[in-house]
């Protein structure tokens, strides 16, 4: 299985637009040794033609111009994406669903609170579904394996298995509307496995880890696991104000409640963070907080990284 990470930052990219944080200010003076990093997407592929993305990035269509395996082939319109695998309804996990509405087949894989939350509340996505067979929409269950099918419903070598996290849906779903949801599918880790037999654990948003959780991740051969935050009042520290990295529903790095420390016994799985903030220290390369994630057997995903399982 071919894996690519097109972006690693967590919602409003790094630098983000409006901020002017020591991480920001510092990148954009050229005095951090770091590099800038979009937001969160990574495309998976068992024969590196038909491809699939994790989530939907607000930046993709800039990633997908930064990946050849993702761009053209033949003719006058074509893509090599056939679908999306939806871990929840947060705005930078959807928003580039609308970069993918030029009347081009693919899937959309996700539960069916998220699709009633994307199709019944959302007309903007609307434009995914103006002639037949534009996108067809399955319903996953946490719990089940299913197999990624590409447009012609052929299947693709990768299978999936999906998980709940957690109940909570994002802001922007109204009470009303949760309150008709199923909490189990608001937010899904997933773990594929390619042909091969080798296994990718995708997680790039978690509110706790339970030991049931550690011992499902240490089946996989390479995790994408959040690392959002550092520490858990980190937001508050930078800006003054604000919530915290589990009110935000994300673990934290460090810690004694921390993915370092919860999942420190992990032998098996590469182990790489994604979906990083832009306040948070572990950026910066020459920091303490980078090498104690690299002493503790951790890697920092960069836009651009390419696995092979």
């Amino acid at each position: 299985m071919r894996v690519e990470i097109l972006g690693s930052a967590a919602g409003g990219g790094f630098p983000q637009w409006n901020c002017n944080c020591r991480n920001c200010r510092s990148l954009r003076a050229g005095t951090l040794r770091t590099k800038s990093r979009t937001q969160t997407q990574v495309a998976v592929s068992d024969d590196s033609r038909t491809w699939f993305l994790l989530n939907a990035s607000p930046d993709l269509r800039m990633q997908i111009e930064r990946a050849p395996v993702l761009q053209p082939r033949d003719g006058i319109r074509d893509s090599p994406i056939s679908g999306v695998l939806l871990t929840s309804a947060d705005i930078d996990q959807i928003a580039g669903l609308l970069s993918l509405r030029e009347l081009q087949p693919f899937r959309i894989y996700c539960t069916q609170s998220l699709q009633r939350i994307l199709r019944e509340d959302n007309s903007a996505l609307g434009m995914l579904n103006r002639v037949p067979r534009q996108v067809c929409w399955s319903n996953v269950k946490p719990g089940e394996r299913f197999p990624l099918l590409d447009v012609e419903g052929q299947e693709s070598g990768i299978s999936c298995e999906v998980f709940s996290l957690a109940d909570r849906y994002p802001m922007y779903v109204s009470p009303e509307r949760v309150a008709q949801l199923n909490g189990e599918e608001a937010l899904l880790g997933v773990i594929l496995t390619g042909s091969s037999g080798t296994r990718l654990a995708y997680l790039p948003a978690v509110p706790k880890i339970s030991n049931q959780l550690v011992q499902r991740l240490e089946t996989a051969d390479v995790l994408l696991f959040d690392g959002t935050f550092w520490s858990d009042g980190e937001l508050i520290q930078v800006q003054g104000s604000g919530a915290t990295a589990r009110e935000m529903g994300h673990v934290s790095v460090s810690g004694p409640d921390g993915s370092l420390r919860l999942l420190s016994g992990l032998r098996r799985p590469r182990k790489i963070f994604v979906h990083v903030n832009n306040t948070n220290p572990m950026l910066d390369e020459s920091g303490p907080e980078y090498r104690e994630l690299r002493e503790a057997g951790w890697e920092l995903a960069e836009d651009g990284w390419q696995l092979n399982l």
